[in-house]
């Protein structure tokens, strides 16, 4: 036999070989797919560490098919671009807020309303509900992609330079929203002028004076620290507020039914984590804000609640009375 011939047995018999292994040369190359999962979150938040979590989790439970990469703090854009890159498929999987979510079918976004929930309970019955499930299917329907599940974000609090006690001092208070309508209710109800500005670049407009205030989650306001520029933190607590994790239809729909399942029960756990540890920084950081020298001012939020509750049904309300009467009944 020539050594063409040899050269070409070896061949042949190598590519038997990785076929009867159920490799094959194409199969070896496409094995893993790489995905991305985004979100404007810091590293040191808990929306960051579990969802490295739920990628590694993913990887091992779908046999090394998909490789998740993590991509925070913004680097692949602010939270109206990862929406849209999500409806493009160049993003896989996000985090974002229901009042983001709402701008593309409006239902959703009536978990971020100030004041929509009685508190934390309240919010827990709605994230387990069939409520909850109607309107993500709903949001399917709309627009293609797959909302996963309701990830606690915390109670929004205003910061300021100034204490804030009532309605009456937000008159014309210049507080930095996040670019969605829904987050511009609570400060127009109170007076206040809302100026929307990107997360990532709300400390600087804090210490340079573009605005006055600003509202998140106590967790939040730690991990960008704000407090370093604000000297009060007042506990409006004026949304009980939430990521939903969303998956890309275009990926979603290429997912076989035992990989959806697999994705779905990962990202729900990794919710369930994140609830978890946001409850529990919740229940820490004022004492520790104290420590750091701010003040931390206990307000009578019913004032509050009642500038904002006749905006619940009103011209930015996204969802129809009878979806807010079923809400407002969850866990009575």
């Amino acid at each position: 036999m020539s050594h063409k011939s040899q050269r070409h047995l070896k061949t042949s018999l190598l590519s038997a070989a990785l076929i009867a292994a159920g490799i094959g040369f194409t199969g070896a190359v496409q094995a893993t797919e790489t995905l991305r999962f985004a979100h404007v979150y810091e590293t040191s938040e808990p929306f960051h560490r579990w969802a490295e979590w739920a990628a590694g989790e993913i990887e091992e439970r779908t046999e090394g098919r998909y490789r998740i990469s993590v991509h925070p703090a913004s680097s692949l854009g602010n939270e109206q671009d990862i929406n849209e890159a999500l409806g493009l498929g160049t993003v896989d999987i996000i985090y974002t807020g229901t009042q983001f979510a709402g701008r593309y079918y409006g239902p959703m976004g009536i978990a971020g309303a100030p004041y929509m929930f009685r508190d934390f309970d309240h919010w827990q019955a709605y994230a387990e509900s069939d409520l909850f499930q109607e309107i993500a299917e709903g949001f399917q329907d709309a627009t293609n992609n797959v909302p996963i599940a309701l990830n606690y974000y915390g109670e929004r609090h205003v910061t300021s330079n100034e204490p804030i006690n009532t309605p009456e001092d937000m008159q014309r208070l210049r507080i930095r929203v996040p670019g969605a309508p829904l987050y511009m209710m609570f400060p127009r109800a109170a007076g206040a002028n809302p100026t929307p500005i990107a997360f990532d670049e709300t400390y600087l407009a804090l210490q340079q004076g573009v605005v006055d205030a600003q509202e998140n989650p106590l967790p939040a306001i730690r991990a960008m620290a704000f407090h370093e520029v604000q000297d009060y933190i007042n506990l409006t607590g004026h949304v009980t507020d939430s990521l939903v994790t969303i998956v890309s239809g275009i990926r979603w729909n290429q997912l076989s039914e035992e990989d959806q399942e697999i994705f779905r029960e990962v990202l729900q756990e990794a919710a369930q984590n994140n609830t978890n540890d946001i409850l529990q920084a919740e229940a820490e950081l004022a004492a520790w804000f104290e420590e750091q020298g701010n003040t931390i001012n206990e307000v009578d939020r019913e004032p509050f609640r009642d500038v904002t509750v006749p905006y619940h049904l009103g011209d930015d309300a996204d969802w129809d009375e009878e979806t807010y009467e079923r809400l407002q009944a969850l866990g009575q």
